[in-house]
């Protein structure tokens, strides 16, 4: 491939041509027959646009500002784990992507570079992932790190009770090495296949599983970010529009650090941010709060038209 990609799909390509099928297939799978990984990607192209024309849009703002912290726009990186399998530098390099791009980081529970690390390494505003432990005083510690170290809030992981079979995993035997934000407070236990006791990507879980029923549910009470299928800026505008507050990105991210490292991870957050603001120009919204519902129409809506 000749020059720099110009989209996501060519990023990936280039993670795959980088990346050892093991390192690739941890990144790029999903639970059983990864339906829901396929879908979480499909049902952003069922949903359509229903633009404004003639509105001046010759000035677009695309910055907006997520649980009282301003950035660029409204697209944040997922916590993943494990950076150091698709490049030497592995999360620090990540978090530096994200602070030029001056977005939110969160950082996966399953980093392999330490939370003092993330947090020495650039400005940034970040967040710290967490599971629920039965062990109480190792949640305490880690929140602690992270609190020390700058990072602005906790990122809880509620729906684990188990690891969902990553089949891709066992036939290339995974073996995770030792997490070093746990060092000290308890051993990783790891499987007779080789897989570890951590996920950390969207869609590793449970298969086939897929709702917007938690924006209808919560009403605006709350701030609501998506995670998983984000592939183009019309698919944060989608989700925007659906009732996101923002977006959070995870393989993409991994892809542009395989394929170019730090560089490749800014470059993945500016392509959906300028395909994001293109399409925000190309619907009538001038910013971010102009996005709404009437934007969109959906599935549910098409099937309703017919009733």
């Amino acid at each position: 491939m000749a020059g720099d990609p110009v989209n996501i799909s060519e990023f990936q390509e280039l993670a795959r041509q980088a990346l050892p099928k093991m390192s690739y297939d941890y990144f790029s799978g999903g639970a059983e027959d990864e339906h829901t990984l396929r879908e979480n990607v499909e049902a952003f192209r069922r949903i359509t646009f229903q633009p404004r024309i003639l509105i001046d849009v010759s000035n677009v703002d695309v910055s907006s500002s997520i649980l009282g912290y301003n950035v660029s726009a409204p697209i944040m990186v997922a916590p993943t784990g494990l950076h150091k399998l698709a490049h030497p530098e592995g999360e620090v390099a990540t978090a530096r992507a994200a602070a030029a791009c001056n977005t939110i980081m969160v950082l996966s529970f399953s980093s392999n570079c330490t939370i003092a690390e993330v947090a020495s390494s650039c400005n940034g505003i970040r967040f710290y992932q967490l599971y629920v432990y039965q062990r109480r005083d190792v949640s305490e510690k880690l929140v602690r790190r992270a609190e020390q170290n700058g990072f602005k809030a906790i990122v809880l992981t509620a729906d684990t009770p188990k690891l969902g079979r990553r089949e891709r995993d066992k036939r290339n035997k995974l073996v995770v090495p030792m997490l070093k934000n746990l060092e000290g407070l308890l051993s990783v236990e790891v499987n007779s296949e080789g897989g570890s006791k951590i996920e950390a990507l969207g869609s590793r879980n449970m298969d086939p599983s897929l709702s917007w029923k938690v924006v209808e549910a919560v009403a605006g009470r709350v701030p609501v970010l998506v995670d998983g299928g984000i592939r183009r800026g019309t698919d944060v505008f989608k989700a925007l529009a659906l009732g996101a507050q923002a977006v959070m990105v995870g393989r993409p991210v991994i892809y542009g650090l395989a394929a170019k490292g730090e560089y490749g991870a800014r470059r993945v957050i500016e392509m959906l941010r300028d395909e994001l603001e293109l399409t925000m120009a190309l619907n009538g919204c001038r910013c971010v709060k102009d996005i709404t519902r009437s934007y969109v129409r959906t599935e549910r809506d098409r099937l309703r038209s017919l009733l």
